[in-house]
């Protein structure tokens, strides 16, 4: 596997705006988050990885499916389980995309040559924590989780605002990796405030958006008409080391 060029903090961002803009807002959006070279190569392992979970809401609890078991679904059960996905997001949570998770563990990070780890890895390191807690004003923040994620036709994500007790989240953050992706193709990243939507934010590339937690927030359907998949690593910043 390829190793992930150094990863450096964009010297050209201007925190004192981030901030401004997060303080009176909740989220902020930050652009080109990662050296390019390091982005071009994360976004091609994101679309030649085969590792993908699809993962949904079953209750309290994620369904996990390989691509091998969803495969081995009968066209029946395919169904019965595409009504169930849909008949939970009419009137509650619910959540449908593929993921690959990273390890919390500082130790199995460090083992392993995994691209993903090396992101995370570096999101939770000194540097990128002082400068986010700059941004943000939480001064306990001192680690980020992660997962790739990748949205298809179909896939969603309904309204919930990331608060789970023990968590210790901060902030949420997704790092888009996704260019060209047109507005319609769904995939939008909402931003609720009561019964309007405050702010709709589509795929980017190279693009940290980052907001505070609790917040509700969800992401549209992506459409059949999308070209291709919605890539993304996802995470939150936390206040403890897990």
């Amino acid at each position: 596997m390829q190793a992930l060029p150094p990863l450096t903090l964009n010297p050209d961002l201007d925190v004192a705006a981030l901030r401004h803009i997060y303080a009176r807002t909740g989220r902020v959006t930050i652009r080109d988050w990662l050296p390019i070279d390091a982005a071009v190569m994360l976004a091609t392992l994101l679309r030649e990885r085969s590792d993908w979970r699809q993962i949904l809401n079953s209750g309290e609890k994620a369904l996990e499916l390989t691509r091998d078991a969803r495969a081995q679904l009968s066209s029946a059960q395919y169904t019965a389980l595409e009504n169930a996905v849909y008949g939970a997001a009419r009137y509650g949570f619910q959540y449908r995309y593929e993921t690959i998770r990273v390890p919390d563990a500082k130790k199995e990070r460090q083992m392993s040559t995994d691209m993903l780890c090396r992101f995370a890895e570096w999101m939770s390191s000194e540097p990128v924590c002082a400068l986010l807690r700059q941004i943000t004003q939480d001064e306990d923040i001192c680690f980020a989780d992660a997962q790739a994620t990748a949205y298809s036709p179909g896939d969603f994500l309904t309204g919930h605002d990331d608060a789970v007790p023990g968590k210790n989240r901060r902030a949420a953050y997704v790092m888009g990796l996704t260019a060209q992706w047109r507005p319609e193709w769904g995939g939008l990243l909402l931003f609720h405030d009561s019964d309007e939507i405050a702010e709709a934010r589509p795929p980017q590339y190279n693009v940290l958006n980052l907001f505070r937690v609790p917040q509700i927030h969800s992401v549209t359907e992506v459409t059949k008409a999308a070209a291709y998949r919605r890539y993304s690593i996802t995470g939150w910043l936390r206040s403890q080391q897990p």
